[in-house]
């Protein structure tokens, strides 16, 4: 975690998702009765994760799939037209909205702004051993360069005769935890701030590679992964 103040990182987490919960309450407010009163009518969706030094906790969402989603279909997977992705769902997905009830998982510090994603217990045992001793050094986060690499991660494990389970174990989890130890490296208020713009850019530049010219020495992506 050279350079990586956790003062400074937690300084950075609490100016920055402290206002935003107040300035987004226009934005949240009418999406929480849009949820309260379509599909299965439940607003938010609390789930067990991995958490900073392996410890549990219950990251916030809002509700975009069905309750017994991960009991069903492709599991802790969400491929592209997944049914169990609700009507409304679809949209705050794809806009990272869903994502929005963990700036409370940040305040209360649970999560970071940035750092690696919290994964289902399935998930991150996907990991290497190394991987999975060292991720969690730092608290995970709401956006990092994971997140943004693998932000169309589910065109990548619905390709046409793909066993998606084996796909993300094969490749997506080895190269996720090359990109979670590049930033256990190289963790810092500057690296933060670059991951947070890039977090907004790829939203509406969704092709877009900037982060490879950003962090020219990021892991080389894997064939199979460039190639889908």
């Amino acid at each position: 975690m050279k350079g990586c103040s956790r003062l400074i990182k937690r300084g950075l987490d609490l100016s920055i998702s402290i206002p935003l919960v107040l300035l987004l309450i226009p934005l949240t407010a009418p999406i929480i009765l849009l949820l309260a009163c379509t599909g299965e009518r439940k607003v938010f969706y609390r789930q067990m994760r991995i958490g900073f030094k392996k410890r549990q906790f219950g990251i916030l969402k809002f509700a975009t799939m069905l309750q017994n989603s991960p009991n069903l279909g492709a599991g802790s997977l969400t491929l592209k037209n997944d049914p169990r992705v609700t009507p409304v769902g679809k949209y705050l997905r794809k806009s990272k909205i869903n994502e929005l009830p963990q700036l409370i998982n940040v305040i209360a510090g649970d999560m970071s702004l940035v750092g690696p994603r919290p994964q289902m217990l399935v998930d991150f045992e996907a990991y290497s051993p190394e991987v999975q001793e060292r991720i969690y050094e730092v608290k995970p986060g709401i956006t990092g360069i994971g997140s943004i690499v693998f932000r169309d991660e589910e065109k990548l494990l619905s390709a046409p005769g793909r066993n998606a389970r084996q796909f993300y174990l094969e490749h997506i989890a080895p190269y996720k935890g090359a990109l979670e130890m590049w930033y256990q490296a190289h963790c810092s208020f500057s690296t933060d701030i670059k991951l947070i713009f890039l977090t907004v850019w790829v939203i509406f530049f969704p092709t877009s590679t900037l982060y490879f010219r950003i962090f020219k020495d990021l892991p080389k992506m894997p064939i199979a992964i460039q190639t889908t």
